[in-house]
């Protein structure tokens, strides 16, 4: 694969024509760089044309840290699932998000070959813009991460992915975002009529070798 870095995003070219597109949504503080090391390990063979996008988030002031300027999607107010959210910030996110999807379908890559992942504060992204998102996609990875602004998603929720293929997969010990939080977001979508698969492992906010097992198999199944 050949690898394209730009201001806003790593991007992971294959070799023949894209027939399929992951966009990645790091965590809190990181950026894109984060999981490209992790790409080999999903695509053994590397016999898939799949375009893996590495956004990186915008610098800006996080409340929760004190304000220290970071790579975050949205400012973070609080992380009590109870808590003042940033509805703008989610919702600009958002926009950005649904522009990078909208630029692979442009490209040729059709919706239903389109999959958004995302890790902690990013996956909380991909869960908000999937669900939300008005045309099929893939399927939606979402690792150590929670459900933000749910009392919209009911009234938000779009038709074309009431049925999307969705894997939240949380560690046990996590310090950052604890489990409780992650289950009771499983537990909420399930609420909703979402299928949702799920996995533990005994880590803390992370990903493990088996996890990232798992998440092939995911990708490999939604992206055949």
């Amino acid at each position: 694969m050949k690898k394209i870095e730009t201001v806003d995003r790593v991007v992971l070219e294959p070799t023949t024509a894209a027939t399929a597109a992951i966009i990645w949504l790091h965590g809190l503080g990181a950026d894109g760089h984060d999981f490209v090391p992790l790409v080999p390990a999903l695509m053994p063979g590397n016999g898939r044309a799949w375009r893996f996008i590495f956004p990186h988030a915008a610098v800006m002031p996080v409340s929760l840290n004190g304000g220290m300027p970071m790579r975050s999607w949205f400012d973070i107010v609080s992380l009590d699932r109870q808590g003042a959210q940033d509805v703008e910030g989610i919702r600009r996110a958002q926009t950005r998000i649904d522009a990078l999807i909208a630029g692979q379908i442009a490209a040729g890559v059709p919706s239903e070959r389109i999959l958004l992942a995302g890790f902690s504060q990013g996956g909380a992204v991909a869960l908000h813009t999937a669900l939300r998102y008005p045309k099929p996609l893939a399927g939606l990875l979402a690792l150590s991460t929670y459900l933000p602004m749910e009392s919209t998603l009911d009234v938000e929720g779009s038709a074309a992915n009431r049925s999307i293929a969705i894997l939240m997969q949380h560690g046990l010990y996590d310090p950052v975002l604890p489990l409780e939080l992650g289950s009771w977001s499983r537990d909420r979508l399930l609420a909703s009529g979402y299928g949702v698969g799920w996995n533990e492992y005994p880590m803390q906010h992370e990903v493990c070798e088996d996890e990232i097992e798992a998440i092939g198999v995911f990708l490999r199944e939604r992206l055949v």
